[in-house]
């Protein structure tokens, strides 16, 4: 800046002076408002960065606390563990949870990065849906040049349509028929035959609310509410008789399955419990499922796989001897002592080859606090087994038999020799000599897959065939009486075999209540098993 006494006297000069003066100034303004909208700009991402920041701690913790209740799922004390069902509706809360979140992420402006593609997962819709195809054309097709502008390719994409179950009205019209010119009669096709006849429902209405309660987990009285929602009014009881008189008809259905089943070499078993009502008491008391299952599918056996419940009021021994009567051939179980009635007849003899899997769950209890260094020691040796079963899964029981006797029997006879020495060496009622004395308990059955290639490590298959009765019977609460029960079993049975073998119960339970309504033949009634299933509507899966 110049001193006062070096300015020009030239008033013309002086104008020049304070122009340029105010110009610089002018700029020093701009520079000092660009300044200020920048650190306005930051100020706003800072503070966009410190709201993305808060709810990716709160996610953090959402997380956290979900993996806290995992691990007391899996390791807590039995007591304190989360029922497998209601830990899927708590991981379905968590992902909702996590998608809002997510969702809040992405509609943050950020400045700092570009716009990232979300990624989607669009599954695989099937085939065999209806496709409504909507067309959406540019509002311009005229080039600039003025020519029409021709179609080069498109994009596509689909999405999945969810419309509210419809119900409709079957009008079913018989129209009859006379002679003007004589008296002879009249003509008039016959009423085609139905599972309740002369009432409200076709087989296809009966085969949804069967459905919907035995595979689907829905008591009848929700399912009331849904139609009450479509104006249509049913009675708890209305629904409840249509069930009973459908597992009426399917019980020749489910007898024939049971043999089919029982015409086997090898089979599995196990049972678990059912809350039934006493009416005499007015409180529940404790009935059991019977489970007796095929799956052939780990050495590519020829039979289809299926399942076969029976209720019983008790959990004796004399219950299995009765499902299995007339049956020969090996049953895979668990250790429950019901099971050796079998080993004592006379006719039809069985064998019994027991389950690693409960072995392996003895010692997991004691080891799963992280101090019984004996108890993890038997968890490896039997998780080298599993190993082994894994590489040998669907091969031929010669297959399966030869790298048993190769692989798996060497590493039998060092764990029979390190169970009676680790017995030894720790107290019979600790809990490690408790485990160690149940292998040893078992151990003729335990081993029994080193004869027989068709046998399996453990009887899993037909546990996993229990869990969808154990999930009804948690939203049921309990069958209303003995009978009950049964009826549940036998439908369960078909539902359960049409999911083994890859079928839509609904479909399945259609097209069989109609064959049967029709006057399907008794002699032919294993036509009506699930794997005889060819109906072209079916679409599979269960």
């Amino acid at each position: 800046m110049q001193k006062t006494n070096e300015l020009p006297d030239d008033p013309e000069a002086l104008k020049v002076l304070l122009t340029a003066a105010q110009t610089r100034m002018l700029k020093q303004e701009v520079q000092l408002s660009q300044q200020e909208v920048q650190l306005s700009q930051q100020e706003v991402q800072l503070q966009e960065h410190k709201t993305e920041l808060e709810l990716k701690k709160e996610l953090i913790l959402r997380l956290k606390k979900q993996l806290s209740d995992l691990k007391a799922a899996h390791y807590g004390r039995k007591s304190e563990k989360l029922d497998p069902d209601q830990y899927e509706l708590a991981l379905e809360d968590l992902e909702t949870d996590i998608a809002t979140t997510t969702a809040e992420l992405e509609a943050l402006p950020s400045a700092s990065k570009p716009p990232r593609k979300r990624k989607t997962n669009r599954g695989n819709l099937p085939k065999h849906l209806p496709r409504v195809e909507v067309v959406i054309e540019p509002e311009e097709t005229t080039c600039s040049c003025g020519c029409l502008c021709h179609v080069i390719g498109e994009d596509i994409c689909e999405r999945l349509e969810v419309i509210p179950a419809q119900f409709r009205v079957i009008v079913t019209r018989r129209p009859k028929y006379a002679c003007r010119a004589c008296e002879e009669g009249i003509k008039q096709a016959p009423a085609p035959d139905h599972i309740i006849e002369a009432g409200l429902p076709t087989e296809s209405t009966l085969a949804h609310v069967i459905t919907s309660k035995y595979a689907d987990h829905l008591p009848l009285y929700r399912q009331a509410q849904i139609y009450s929602r479509q104006g249509i009014d049913l009675d708890r009881s209305t629904l409840a008789d249509w069930v009973g008189r459908s597992a009426y008809e399917l019980k020749p259905v489910f007898d024939a399955l049971q043999q089919h089943l029982k015409a086997s070499s090898k089979l599995f078993m196990d049972e678990t419990p059912a809350p039934v009502l006493d009416p005499g008491r007015g409180k529940t008391k404790t009935g059991y499922f019977w489970a007796l299952a095929r799956d052939d599918r780990a050495w590519s056996g020829p039979e289809p796989p299926g399942v076969a419940f029976t209720y019983a009021p008790s959990r004796s021994g004399e219950v299995a001897e009765e499902i299995l009567k007339g049956y020969t051939g090996v049953l895979q179980v668990d250790g429950y002592a019901g099971y050796n009635r079998l080993l004592k007849r006379q006719k039809n003899p069985v064998i019994l080859a027991y389950c690693w899997s409960h072995a392996r769950r003895k010692l997991y209890e004691v080891a799963r606090n992280k101090t019984a260094p004996i108890a993890e020691e038997g968890l490896r040796r039997i998780g080298e087994l599993y190993q082994i079963e894994k590489s040998i899964r669907g091969q031929s029981p010669h297959e399966r038999l030869a790298v048993r006797r190769e692989q798996s029997a060497p590493l039998i006879a060092d764990f029979e020799k390190w169970v009676s020495g680790q017995r030894a060496k720790v107290s019979r009622k600790s809990p490690v000599g408790e485990a160690l004395s149940y292998i040893a308990k078992y151990w003729p059955g335990l081993i029994r897959f080193l004869d027989d290639g068709r046998i399996e490590l453990d009887s899993n298959a037909v546990e996993r065939t229990i869990r969808p009765i154990t999930l009804n019977r948690k939203n049921s609460l309990f069958a209303g009486h003995d009978a009950g029960g049964k009826n549940w079993a036998i439908i369960a049975s078909l539902i359960e075999t049409c999911k083994l073998n890859g079928i839509n119960p609904h479909t399945y339970l259609t097209d069989t209540l109609k064959k049967i309504a029709q006057g399907h033949k008794q002699s032919q009634i294993n036509d009506l098993l699930p794997w005889n299933f060819t109906e072209t509507e079916n679409q599979g899966g269960a």
